[in-house]
């Protein structure tokens, strides 16, 4: 590294993008993830779109008891 650096030409924000929305990870349980995943294999689906679809019905369920 330099002991000092030029940073009369530099530009603010040059590399600067929002972030609209921050999408936070969810951690699944070994066991879960890899009970879903064998499943999503089979299907030949995407492991994201069969725990979105579980979870889709899974709230359909609670709204229609008032949850």
């Amino acid at each position: 590294m330099k002991k000092e650096y030029d940073f009369s030409k530099a530009e603010k924000g040059k590399f600067y993008r929002p972030i609209e929305k921050l999408e936070m990870p969810v951690y699944l349980e070994k066991e879960v993830k890899e009970f879903f995943s064998k499943t999503a294999s089979k299907k030949k689906i995407r492991l994201d779109k069969i725990v979105n679809t579980i979870l889709r019905k899974e709230m359909e369920m609670l709204k229609a008891i008032g949850v």
